[in-house]
């Protein structure tokens, strides 16, 4: 009997590259279509790839041949990897697919905030040719601060982006000592100090319970008036409410925002009637180079547990696999 995957979310369209990876170890790909009853799909699967699915215990109970979730992407949040691990099934994700891609989303949101580009192609589209008038109170870019909240693969990438262009770069990471932040041309900072000092606050954490609503009502308070927060990592990070009402209420400038707490947001969604509000689609992660890869190599995980191995890039590497792989 060969192998049944199921793709419950993520990238549209032909699943031809996830084929090609599966059909050489037996495997039939089965992708979910609207209406369908995850459930029912999961039934008889050795495998879900998934994006944002929610993938908890009462899912995982109905799949009693499954041997591994694999994601679609860096982030997992959206799966019960204790749960998974208690059952024997492998999570595994796509670790640094999409490093490069994030880096210069982040960065070309810091410029076009900092030169109010969204702003000045809106007057000129509405007949107005006034510059000073319509980017009043911009600064120069190397009299400023970028402050990096997260410091990995993709934080280090934003602060070399950021020193070429003459920023000051502040950072705050647990596990960030001064001496690698000085390897990147940035200054370690405690948390509340970055909020404190910088003209932008780029984002680059993970979901976790942790992080969940870490910029809210308390930390926006300690931004100046004058910065802008600048969020490609997780929705979750920030409380909504509390941005929504320091933009409104001035004590924040703007917000570029590529990744919201619902996604996509309502059709009322209050951000959008918002000038200081920069919107993007969770855009960030993608070119035509990362999409592929990060098709491939979920595949990959799921071709290797498959195969009798371990996944390759697998979350929870300690657990005992149900069925030996």
């Amino acid at each position: 009997m060969g192998f049944r995957v199921v793709i419950l979310d993520g990238p549209s369209g032909p699943a031809g590259v996830e084929e090609a990876e599966l059909t050489p170890v037996g495997a039939e790909v089965v992708r979910a279509r609207p209406g369908d009853d995850a459930f029912a799909l999961v039934a008889e699967a050795d495998a879900i790839i998934c994006d944002a699915s929610p993938i908890g215990a009462d899912l995982l109970d109905r799949a009693p041949r499954l041997r591994i979730v694999s994601e679609y992407g860096i982030g997992y949040d959206n799966i019960d990897v204790a749960a998974a691990s208690a059952r024997g099934i492998w999570v595994a994700n796509v670790p640094g697919f999409c490093v490069e891609e994030v880096a210069n989303h982040a960065m070309a949101l810091i410029l076009a905030a900092n030169r109010r580009l969204i702003a000045l192609d809106q007057s000129v589209r509405d007949g107005r040719w006034d510059p000073v008038g319509v980017a009043a109170g911009v600064e120069r870019l190397s009299s400023q601060a970028l402050g990096l909240v997260g410091f990995g693969q993709i934080g280090r990438r934003v602060a070399r982006r950021a020193v070429a262009f003459g920023l000051r770069v502040l950072v705050f990471s647990p596990h960030t000592t001064p001496d690698l932040a000085r390897e990147h041309g940035a200054e370690r900072v405690e948390l509340f100090d970055l909020f404190a000092r910088s003209d932008y606050v780029s984002l680059h954490l993970p979901a976790t319970p942790a992080t969940r609503g870490l910029v809210d009502a308390a930390a926006l308070a300690r931004f100046k008036p004058t910065a802008w927060l600048i969020n490609t990592a997780r929705g979750s990070i920030v409380d909504e409410s509390a941005l929504l009402e320091a933009l409104r209420g001035g004590r924040l400038a703007g917000a570029a925002l590529d990744v919201r707490r619902s996604e996509p947001p309502p059709p009322d969604d209050p951000f959008r009637d918002l000038p200081n509000v920069i919107l993007t689609p969770h855009a960030a992660f993608y070119s035509e180079r990362s999409l592929l890869e990060l098709r491939q190599r979920a595949a990959r995980n799921v071709a290797a547990v498959l195969a009798g191995r371990p996944p390759n890039d697998p979350v929870n590497p300690a657990t005992t696999p149900r069925f030996g792989s």
